[in-house]
């Protein structure tokens, strides 16, 4: 499984994304053609290579109108969410924009479709922080520091080569904040940044000791759509490694953003486990308990035979299921069952990355899923086979090896 894994132990801004991306990005002329020529007004986008605390690695460098904007504005008058990159709105020289006008916008860039899907996605979750933290609706709300033209540029890029990269799964560290204060157009905020700290619910994030914004609202939002898990680096065989550089220099540690791309042998997510022990229900009754586990969203359902107090023989009944899934669990626990009580636990679940094919037999066609060199043909499917067709299950699946091999 091609795995993506977003190394933010110094934050996140939207060109470094960008630059780490590139980096290990096949086709870079491709790439920075594509973007250039995409529509996005007076834009010129190029990498320049650059080192920061010994480590070398790449710049992204986004010109509007041949002019860049973190070249152009005194370090005082840097915007929140600036601190780290070159994310400056550009305010002053293009005015202010609604999400109405960036959605026209991407929507009018020649490029895929799930690209420009993508990077509305991205400044979608940017307005609706914006409008929490301003108590404005959500088409009120104006970019003045995250709307201009270079940090749709930076979005657009890095949506641009997360879909070339095309990785079956994006993990990434917890992601350094930085402490300290910057100054935005509203005065002094703390860090992170009102809109940033919005944007970071419920994704694993610190402090430190480093002064400054290390993550931007930008950085933030990119990283809450595209990654699906935060952790350590996955057990993978590493096949490339990009260094996205920021902008400034911190004596602490380099300030690179990197990306690491690799294969995974299997998938991991997050699952909950439900269990409760029981030893005063029949067995149609646990049969039936059973049947509306799988039908609240139950992943799987099992019994467990264990030994109960007064030497009473019981069923322990489990099941697994997805975060959204657990409060139906458990009301069909409490609903279908004689517990009083339930055991919850937060479990990992590794599973193969999976295909299907179908075999076509001379009774008909049957399903058969494979991972990682195994194979096995869908049960339903050898069943109605055999039923339709007066066979034992032994004959039904000598029917669709033979038809394999032809």
């Amino acid at each position: 499984m091609k795995t993506l894994y977003l190394d933010c132990a110094m934050g996140a801004a939207g060109d470094m994304l960008a630059a780490a991306l590139f980096e290990i990005y096949p086709d870079k002329p491709g790439f920075l053609a594509a973007l250039n020529n995409a529509g996005i007004p007076g834009l010129t986008a190029c990498a320049e290579q650059d080192s920061r605390g010994g480590i070398g690695g790449c710049r992204f460098h986004v010109h509007i109108h041949g002019e860049e904007e973190e070249a152009a504005r005194p370090a005082q008058e840097h915007d929140h969410g600036h601190e780290h990159g070159h994310e400056h709105g550009h305010a002053h020289s293009h005015g202010h924009s609604t999400l109405t006008d960036i959605r026209a916008l991407i929507a009018g860039l020649d490029l895929p479709h799930p690209v420009k899907e993508d990077a509305a996605a991205v400044y979608e979750l940017i307005a609706q922080a914006e409008s929490a933290v301003h108590g404005q609706p959500v088409d009120q709300v104006h970019f003045h520091e995250v709307g201009a033209l270079d940090a749709v540029a930076d979005v657009v890029a890095s949506s641009l080569l997360i879909r070339g990269l095309a990785p079956d799964r994006i993990t990434a560290s917890p992601i350094h904040v930085g402490s300290g204060t910057v100054r935005c157009a509203h005065g002094l905020l703390p860090v992170p940044a009102p809109a940033t700290a919005r944007l970071l619910q419920g994704l694993p994030a610190y402090g430190g000791t480093i002064a400054g914004e290390l993550c931007t609202p930008t950085g933030a939002a990119l990283l809450r759509h595209f990654v699906a898990e935060f952790g350590p680096l996955p057990e993978m065989k590493i096949d490339s490694i990009g260094y996205g550089l920021g902008s400034r220099d911190f004596p602490e540690a380099p300030n690179v953003l990197r990306a690491i791309l690799g294969e995974s042998a299997a998938a991991a997510e997050t699952v909950w486990e439900v269990c409760c022990n029981l030893d005063d229900m029949t067995g149609e009754e646990l049969g039936f308990a059973q049947e509306k586990l799988w039908g609240a969203g139950a992943l799987d359902v099992y019994t467990v035979p264990i030994g109960m107090k007064k030497d009473r023989p019981g069923v322990m009944l489990c099941c697994l299921c997805r975060d959204e899934a657990l409060a139906a669990v458990k009301e069909a626990f409490f609903r279908h069952t004689t517990t009083w009580g339930l055991r919850v636990k937060e479990c990992r679940r590794f599973i193969l990355e999976r295909s299907e094919e179908t075999v076509m037999t001379e009774a008909g066609p049957v399903r058969v899923k494979s991972a990682a060199g195994k194979s096995k043909p869908e049960y339903e499917d050898l069943a109605r086979i055999a039923r339709e067709h007066d066979l034992s299950l032994a004959e039904a699946r000598a029917l669709m090896e033979d038809a394999e091999k032809n």
